[in-house]
């Protein structure tokens, strides 16, 4: 026994409007093509479906019984077609993002505010780890894109490389604020907390330091940008950090300057190659990608590569 979407409809308006008249000005179509419905239909399920009553048609007592399922199925029905429609509109699904924990508590909760904000149907699931396990969750396709750095590549993965600019951090009424810009030599007998030894940024800055004939005075190396940056607003020490980083500390007892040579931190957003990403996706790597332009070393950095 198969029905017609159209059955139904025209079985509900019946019943509702007690009318072949009525209902077909509801539906939109014809009087005929109402009373053709409700033919065809009363011969699959096998027993009449209206009686008339003072010039009223009422359903029978076993037709009441259907449309209340009937009912069901298309208000089911009308959800599925505005969550079609959600999704076409990309206003409704769900992303997996893992990040670098920094960015769980920092930048990237605003961008997603701002996201989500008139997407009301959309959910997120937000994973902070270290970087090896973002890699290993990307490449496993448990999560649809991942923020991190120092980013090799792999084959498994698309990247967009975003350069973020450097900026030397300290705190707030420090001597050296009063320099418009500052290098490896003003810093050369500062309290220095910096990033690993083993991270690419740490190199650039080693060597920045060497170019330009200064001892680096290590104090604290730190995995995380952010703990520098909080180390440095309860007034100890300096740093030099990205500029995005910093921007979460403006105004919280730190004092922000550039910093020659330039070094840029690198960001890496990965997806899996094989994953079918929704176009909700990529509208979020955009999003994400947009925020960073006041952070970026220079316009139009961002840099795909597999």
């Amino acid at each position: 026994m198969k029905f017609q979407i159209r059955q139904l409809e025209a079985f509900r308006a019946v019943a509702e409007n007690g009318s072949i008249t009525k209902a077909a000005e509801v539906l939109g179509v014809s009087q005929p093509a109402v009373s053709r419905l409700m033919s065809d239909f009363s011969k699959s399920v096998g027993f009449e479906l209206f009686q008339r009553r003072r010039g009223v048609l009422e359903p029978t007592t076993d037709s009441r019984y259907l449309l209340a399922e009937v009912s069901r199925i298309l208000d089911r029905l009308d959800h599925l077609d505005d969550l079609r429609r959600d999704i076409a509109e990309r206003k409704s699904g769900h992303i997996r993002v893992a990040c670098l924990p920094g960015f769980a508590t920092s930048h990237l909760p605003g961008v997603l505010v701002d996201f989500l904000s008139d997407r009301p149907g959309v959910t997120v699931t937000l994973e902070p780890d270290r970087p090896e396990r973002i890699l290993e969750w990307i490449i496993g396709e448990q999560y649809d894109c991942g923020i991190t750095d120092g980013f090799a590549g792999h084959p498994a993965t698309d990247a967009t490389d975003v350069p973020i600019r450097s900026v030397l951090i300290m705190p707030k009424g420090h001597p050296l604020e009063s320099k418009p810009m500052l290098t490896p030599a003003d810093i050369r007998n500062e309290k220095l907390i910096h990033s690993r030894r083993d991270s690419p940024f740490f190199r650039q800055l080693e060597r920045a330091f060497a170019d330009d004939g200064a001892e680096m005075n290590s104090w604290i190396e730190v995995r995380q940008f952010t703990a520098a940056c909080t180390i440095v607003a309860q007034g100890h020490g300096v740093s030099v950090v990205s500029a995005l980083d910093a921007e979460q500390y403006r105004g919280k007892g730190i004092a922000i300057r550039p910093f020659a040579p330039q070094i840029n931190h690198r960001l890496s957003i990965l997806r899996p190659v094989t994953g079918n990403a929704s176009p909700l996706v990529f509208d979020f790597i955009k999003a994400f990608t947009d925020s960073l332009a006041p952070f970026t070393a220079t316009p139009n950095a961002a840099r795909s590569r597999r």
